[in-house]
């Protein structure tokens, strides 16, 4: 069977260049907004995109998942949509890519967890759908993360003789098993991820560590406002007028916003402060009730998941951005969270912890204050200090606003991004490929 017959759907013209698929868990999704950041970057640079998103994605949405141009290609759940999985079945069962990709699944079936095991499947069937139903002129797989997306760029790959590639982060890199990010290593053409940290786990797991890139994401600065507000001189006296602390991000363990609770608990009772927390999450209610335990509910507000413009508004008139990551019982840990480079967009002191690749962007004493995680008793020192000390919140959010605008860039990283896709799609076109006949 051709390859293009294959996998020729709707496509009524080969455009005048190839095609990136680029896999993603969900579509939209406000937590990752540094992958559509990147992706409409993509676009800008002239890459033409191709979304299959594993699953639908949030209500919510940034104003960079309008600005994306490519189509979104939402790939079945076997169990909602059962016809589509058994077409491509049908249509793929007979050909040697099939019987690659069905050899790699069997093999990674042994070699899964028992936990595992039924959501490898669900990617598996994903990845012929993803074949079958895919525009013809697809050049490249490219996927976000290398948990699902990996799985079924990997399996896309050896149906096709497409190439594949990956941007690995945080949980990705850490939660999945050295035999997977083994395997798929050896079946990437290369591999970018955005923290040194997360650079050395993987190149310690390929006989090919130059394959290994490291590409911060940044910030592109473009989306932000470009000056640096007027802060007033609080300190932590005025009941009426607290200090504004400010945290964002998911209400998971990883963030260590128990840690927060159980340190703000533990500060002076005299001493006026007030947080805001921005974001959704599963440990959510437990968290607002542990709030409680420790009599903090009036001097707290969740506000849940909001727009980029209002977390935006809230970097700017809030006086100190706080964020005690630490690593996860399941060994879930950030990379470089993205709202530790936004806050000090905007001129904002930050306070976060001595851990993975966060001191790659905050020196501390001089662009923020890090302590080690989940340490409640020094979290609760530098909170005090901080809350107390208007001008050292002031020159610390001066110190990140220049650091981060001149070293954290998005654009360098995108155009480096770039030119690996097109140079990985020039390769392809200049080899032969195994096909799917």
């Amino acid at each position: 069977m051709p390859i293009q017959k294959a996998i020729a759907l709707n496509e009524p013209e080969l455009p005048s260049q190839r095609t990136i698929c680029v896999l993603v868990k969900a579509w939209p999704r406000v937590s990752t907004t540094f992958v559509a950041q990147e992706l409409v970057g993509l676009e800008e640079q002239g890459l033409h995109l191709w979304l299959a998103s594993l699953s639908p994605g949030e209500p919510h949405r940034h104003s960079l998942h309008d600005r994306l141009q490519a189509p979104v290609h939402y790939l079945p759940e076997p169990w909602r949509s059962p016809l589509r999985v058994l077409r491509a079945w049908k249509q793929l069962r007979g050909t040697a890519g099939y019987r690659r990709a069905l050899s790699m699944f069997l093999e990674d079936q042994k070699q899964e967890t028992l936990k595992r095991r039924a959501v490898r499947r669900v990617h598996f069937w994903q990845s012929l759908a993803l074949v079958a139903e895919m525009p013809r002129h697809i050049g490249l797989f490219y996927a976000h993360f290398i948990l699902g997306a990996g799985s079924i760029g990997r399996y896309a790959s050896a149906i096709t003789g497409l190439p594949f590639a990956a941007s690995a982060h945080a949980k990705d890199i850490w939660t999945t098993p050295d035999w997977d990010k083994r395997d798929k290593l050896a079946a990437m053409r290369w591999c970018a991820t955005c923290t040194t940290p997360g650079a050395e786990k993987l190149r310690q797991l390929t006989d090919d560590p130059d394959k290994v890139k490291l590409i911060y994401h940044g910030l592109s600065f473009s989306l932000f406002p470009p000056d640096q507000p007027v802060r007033p001189p609080r300190d932590g006296s005025r009941k009426a007028d607290p200090v504004r602390l400010l945290s964002v991000g998911r209400a998971v363990e990883k963030k260590g916003l128990d840690v927060l609770l159980n340190a703000l608990a533990s500060l002076p009772p005299d001493l006026s402060w007030h947080l805001d927390h921005v974001g959704g999450g599963p440990l959510l209610a437990k968290l607002q009730a542990h709030a409680r335990s420790l009599g903090l509910e009036d001097r707290i507000e969740w506000h849940g998941v909001e727009t980029r413009a209002v977390v935006v508004e809230r970097y700017r008139s809030c006086d100190l951005f706080v964020l005690p990551s630490r690593e996860g019982s399941d060994g879930d840990r950030d990379g470089l969270p993205n709202v530790l480079m936004e806050a000090q967009s905007q001129g904002l002191a930050c306070l976060s912890t001595r851990f993975s690749a966060i001191p790659e962007l905050i020196e501390d004493g001089v662009t923020g204050i890090l302590v080690p995680p989940a340490d409640v008793e020094a979290l609760t020192t530098a909170l005090e200090r901080l809350i107390r000390q208007a001008d050292l919140r002031e020159a610390l959010g001066e110190a990140g606003f220049h650091r981060v605008r001149s070293a954290f860039q998005a654009e360098a990283g995108i155009a480096e991004i770039a030119a690996l896709l097109r140079g990985t799609m020039a390769e392809q076109a200049n080899s032969p490929q195994p096909g799917i006949s």
